[in-house]
């Protein structure tokens, strides 16, 4: 049974659909920057009430305008994707940073990468102090020797220069409430609901960031695709940046996000393609479901999904789309 990721009723059992037709958007030549968001695959968006549908637009909606903000003004790939994540995580509507899914133990054990397309990478595994897991993940990368680190100490964060909060900050009413009735149930979680960004921008660089709280009553220690280079998140410039969400263990056996990269590289596909390709193949036909967003080096963005619906925002050349 697959929970609302608003910790409301639980939403119909989801089952893995074939890949729906897939987004291209291609880079307005008026536009010399791209920027595609996602707030986690899921469960049909036509179960959602009215208020989550409003709550999860307006959500998706600041975030694309903080990304977008950061490459309007000349900003770095890598600075408009984690504007673009923080505003993810500071909205308890999402599965990241405050409000994020729950481990069986009642607590919150947050993941997140970044990348940028020279090759830089950082990543942090159950994460419990840092307010925006992302801008730890970045530190990382910028201010270790290290790709990964799993459960980093708050005395590290604030070295950093990072924000710390106690545990409980991430915890919500809702997480608790859904968290109660998968322990009646004697179940597990929805196995979505991670948020991302890509970003191409003016120079041309590219950058990936993701960002999740796992399956709402995983256990405790369990590490999914998020903040595993490429698997969740992966950029390489010249080809693509992708952030995705789904079933994690899929993705990380799939390698899914290199997957991608390795048949434009290697076998010549356009990014549409090897996106179907590997959804297909490595999602589709092993059962599993989720969902990404990607942009090719010339800007193109693309949006994909074999699960019923994705939560993603993107510029279509005249406006920005939200909720596909």
């Amino acid at each position: 049974m697959v929970d609302n990721p608003t910790g409301g009723p639980p939403a119909a059992e989801e089952s893995v659909s074939a890949p729906v037709p897939t987004t291209v958007i291609e880079l307005p030549p008026d536009r010399p920057y791209a920027l595609a968001v996602h707030g986690g695959a899921g469960g049909r968006i036509a179960e959602f009430s009215g208020a989550d549908r409003a709550g999860f637009q307006a959500g998706l909606e600041n975030a694309y305008r903080a990304g977008d903000a950061v490459l309007r003004q000349g900003g770095s790939a890598l600075d408009a994707v984690c504007a673009t994540v923080v505003q993810l995580e500071d909205d308890a509507l999402f599965n990241a940073g405050r409000g994020a899914s729950l481990t069986a133990a009642g607590d919150a054990e947050l993941d997140a990468a970044v990348m940028t397309g020279s090759g830089a990478a950082g990543a942090v595994a159950a994460s419990t102090v840092a307010r925006n897991p992302v801008l730890l993940a970045r530190a990382v990368m910028e201010r270790s020797q290290h790709v990964l680190l799993v459960a980093p100490p708050a005395e590290l964060a604030a070295a950093w220069g990072l924000s710390v909060v106690d545990p409980d900050y991430f915890v919500t009413d809702a997480r608790r409430a859904q968290l109660a009735r998968l322990h009646a149930a004697a179940t597990g979680g929805a196995r979505h609901g991670t948020v991302g960004a890509v970003a191409r921008d003016a120079s041309g660089a590219l950058a990936a960031a993701t960002s999740t709280g796992g399956m709402a009553n995983q256990w405790q220690g369990r590490v999914g695709d998020s903040p595993i280079i490429g698997a969740g998140t992966y950029a390489r410039d010249e080809l693509l940046a992708v952030s995705c969400t789904g079933h994690g263990e899929a993705f990380i056996r799939g390698v899914v996000s290199y997957d991608i990269a390795a048949r434009m590289r290697y076998a010549g596909l356009d990014l549409a393609a090897a996106v179907s390709a590997t959804i297909a193949e490595e999602l589709t036909d092993r059962d599993a479901s989720g969902g990404l967003v990607a942009v090719a080096s010339d800007g193109t963005v693309v949006v994909a999904h074999n699960s019923p619906s994705l939560l993603a925002a993107y510029h279509d050349g005249r406006q920005v789309i939200t909720l596909t």
